[in-house]
């Protein structure tokens, strides 16, 4: 392919995955889309780059460049620390290097960034992990809720018969039981897998009610701030199953503000096509456009918890059950969707990732032909 000519460059153009074209001195020579918003630099800038400038030092993807040039044969390093001066922290990667001919030293780079990737394999043991304890919930439920209603009923019996002084502790007895099978019911349902009933819906209209709902509860006294792409075709899930998860993250946001001075979550929604993955069942890779990103500038995420954060019964907090979380990502994957968290001090960001409903792209396409000047 010869990377100078126009349908190269708009083959390139259209490819999800960063790539590069550097020359023989590793002066950067083309990028394509998906290589401006990686590095956050558009094409004028970078082609007035080397490698070398944009790459730290001493990373791999140097020398991986130099052997293939040497070489004249493609080569390709797995789960490489991309860091560069164009972003702050590091990202793991695939690296793929490729002379482009036999006649000069270019190569092409394609970076394939890890971390959607490793997060979505981490959400998927995480949902095995999930089923396995409502697996075990669901045989004991019954057994155990049964002993709990007569202990409940013991503690009311008590509550009107022992001494005033006495009273709290059976009242403690009743409460501890009334939590402990709220934790049961919460438990068991993650094992619900009936069908759900799912329709095109309007993504804002579901965060403009749940903004209503936790401005008027949770939320209330934090500023919300809205980016919406008011162009976002229709989702197809569940409202009141959308609306519990983003209820249940604003949630979590605002319990971690409480100690924030100036207490901010922001709401994003954007199109990012590229992302896709397989589900079972399905024979095509399903699409995962719209973004959805709830933002808090609390203090942030655990390191030791972030890996782990959508486990059944993992918690940051003092008297939480760790079922929040979990069950917020088995809502997103029943919707065919992913979740992931990016955390630091002053910034926690939880990114939904959902398909569209049937006949969006279509109709975008549509109405984008009708406007076309």
């Amino acid at each position: 392919m010869d990377v100078d000519s126009v349908p190269a460059r708009a083959v390139l153009q259209a490819l999800p995955q960063p790539i590069l074209v550097l020359d023989e001195q590793r002066r950067i020579q083309f990028v394509n889309y998906a290589a401006e918003a990686f590095f956050g630099a558009s094409l004028s800038v970078l082609t007035r780059q080397s490698l070398d400038d944009l790459i730290a030092f001493g990373s791999p993807i140097i020398s991986l460049v130099e052997t293939v040039a040497q070489r004249r044969a493609p080569m390709t390093e797995y789960r490489v620390r991309v860091g560069s001066s164009r972003f702050g922290d590091e990202r793991i990667a695939d690296v793929f290097a490729s002379p482009i001919s036999d006649t000069d030293g270019r190569v092409a780079v394609l970076i394939q960034e890890r971390t959607m990737a490793d997060k979505i394999d981490r959400q998927m043991v995480s949902r095995g992990a999930a089923r396995s304890v409502t697996g075990l919930a669901s045989m004991l439920a019954h057994e155990i809720k049964n002993p709990l209603s007569g202990i409940r009923g013991a503690a009311q019996l008590l509550e009107q018969s022992v001494p005033a002084e006495e009273v709290p502790l059976a009242r403690l007895i009743r409460e501890e039981t009334d939590r402990i099978v709220g934790l049961i019911d919460r438990v068991e349902v993650f094992g619900d897998e009936r069908p759900m009933e799912r329709e095109p819906i309007n993504i804002h209209v579901v965060l403009d009610r749940v903004k209503l709902l936790a401005r008027n509860g949770v939320a209330r006294g934090i500023t919300f701030y809205e980016e919406y792409d008011p162009s976002l075709p229709p989702v197809f899930g569940n409202r009141d199953q959308l609306i519990q998860i983003f209820l249940n993250l604003i949630k979590n946001a605002s319990e971690a503000l409480e100690r924030t001075q100036k207490p901010e979550i922001k709401l994003t929604t954007a199109f990012r096509p590229g992302i896709r993955i397989s589900v079972a069942g399905v024979a095509e890779r399903i699409s995962l456009p719209l973004e959805i990103v709830i933002e808090d500038n609390g203090p942030g995420v655990p390191p030791d918890i972030l890996p782990f954060l959508f486990d059944p019964f993992v918690t940051t907090k003092t008297n939480g059950s760790g079922l929040g979380l979990a069950l917020v990502a088995k809502i997103v994957g029943d919707h065919g969707g992913v979740i992931d968290c990016d955390s630091r001090p002053g910034r926690t960001r939880f990114r939904i990732l959902l398909p569209v409903a049937s006949g969006a792209f279509q109709n975008n396409a549509d109405a984008e032909e009708g406007s076309t000047i």
